[in-house]
């Protein structure tokens, strides 16, 4: 089975290969597979472990002896890791056949072909100025766009016309830094805010975030740890309109700061890529 490991590092996968291994045998595969040494590991079920400044406050995962099973952990589930130090980042496994000949449809069947998308799901986004302004107001004025900022969209989809409207932007706990965002999504309080948009007739659009003034120096749109992110909570849903919107800050002809708005979709293509697991992390 697989279960995915969130840390500092963004979002990785783990094969295990017996749902009743221990916490010891899970911290090994996580040394061995992840380059993370036993010792530094902290492990927890609670997402808030990431930005606690105690991990070791976190005793639900220190029995090295208790089962993962018993934690509820199984195909699919999420455990989060904290570690102290630097690691590399381990690329993608390299698998040879035990077979000595490889056919041609054996080749082919091990393929993907990453073709452009020409036409796009939604063909327009129009905010609410106040859902807007009221989330780059924060950013800009509090946070100053010196770290990551984000949240869902809600509101409604025009089919006929290609059209996403959003009206309010739900923005759940989460820590982001110059580089990074880290979503601490509470699954009841989304519940409530999917029922609030419900009966008000919406639904979740899309995935708004900022980039950090930090990140202006960089020649890339979107860097890989942000279209992963991106197709991670695309991919959630089935709303083939859904869109990501980026929000930054740049400098205009006369010297000042000005607030962007750009709106992005993850093409089909990158949602299946990253449903059947071909990406490698960040």
């Amino acid at each position: 089975m697989l279960i995915r490991i969130r840390s500092r590092d963004g979002l990785e996968r783990l094969e295990i290969p017996n749902p009743n291994i221990t916490i010891s045998q899970l911290k090994t595969l996580i040394q061995t597979h992840l380059n993370v040494p036993i010792h530094s590991q902290t492990l927890s079920t609670n997402q808030t472990l990431l930005i606690s400044k105690t991990p070791q406050q976190f005793t639900d995962m220190s029995n090295p002896d208790t089962l993962i099973s018993s934690l509820g952990i199984a195909h699919g589930s999420m455990v989060f890791l904290s570690y102290e130090g630097e690691r590399t980042v381990a690329g993608p496994a390299v698998r040879l056949s035990a077979r000595k000949k490889m056919t041609m449809d054996d080749l082919i069947a091990k393929q993907m072909r990453i073709v452009r998308q020409e036409s796009a799901n939604c063909e327009m986004v129009s905010f609410d100025r106040d859902a807007a302004n009221g989330f780059q107001a924060y950013v800009n004025n509090t946070l100053a766009f010196a770290v990551k900022r984000g949240g869902f969209m809600y509101g409604t989809v025009d089919e006929e016309a290609g059209k996403v409207n959003v009206d309010f932007i739900y923005e759940p706990p989460q820590h982001g830094t110059e580089s990074s965002l880290i979503l601490l999504r509470d699954t009841e309080e989304e519940k409530l805010v999917e029922g609030i948009a419900l009966g008000l007739g919406m639904r979740k659009v899309g995935f708004i975030f900022t980039q950090s003034v930090g990140q202006g120096k960089t020649d890339y749109t979107l860097s890989n740890r942000e279209v992963l992110q991106a197709v991670e909570v695309q991919s959630e849903s089935d709303l083939k309109e859904w869109v990501t919107v980026l929000v930054k800050l740049e400098v205009n002809e006369e010297g000042g700061a000005d607030v962007h708005f750009e709106a992005f979709q993850m093409s089909d293509l990158c949602v299946k890529l990253f449903k059947e697991d071909w990406d490698k992390g960040d």
